[in-house]
């Protein structure tokens, strides 16, 4: 899947987007977020840790992360750049 293609599949999911990235180096606490978001990779990777599964996503893959679902996230040197579509579940 490419970002146009992304793009009009989260549209049609009824998703919001924007582009957004973290800083180089940059590791979150244990969190979690009242939206259902998924992100496509522009540039850099991201590496999310759930639980016990460590994932890392490099420009070109997304990923799905349900409302609620606690997780850490983890640049390294490059940092990440993404877009990010976002939606309250109902």
């Amino acid at each position: 899947m490419n970002r146009t293609e992304f793009e009009a599949d989260v549209v049609r999911e009824g998703y919001t987007f924007r582009e957004g990235g973290l800083e180089p180096n940059q590791h979150t606490r244990l969190h979690t977020h009242d939206f259902d978001a998924r992100v496509f990779v522009l540039e850099g990777s991201i590496t999310l840790d759930y639980g016990e599964e460590r994932r890392t996503y490099l420009p070109g893959d997304f990923y799905t992360l349900l409302a609620g679902i606690t997780h850490a996230e983890h640049t390294e040197a490059c940092g990440v750049k993404y877009v990010a579509a976002l939606r309250t579940p109902a």
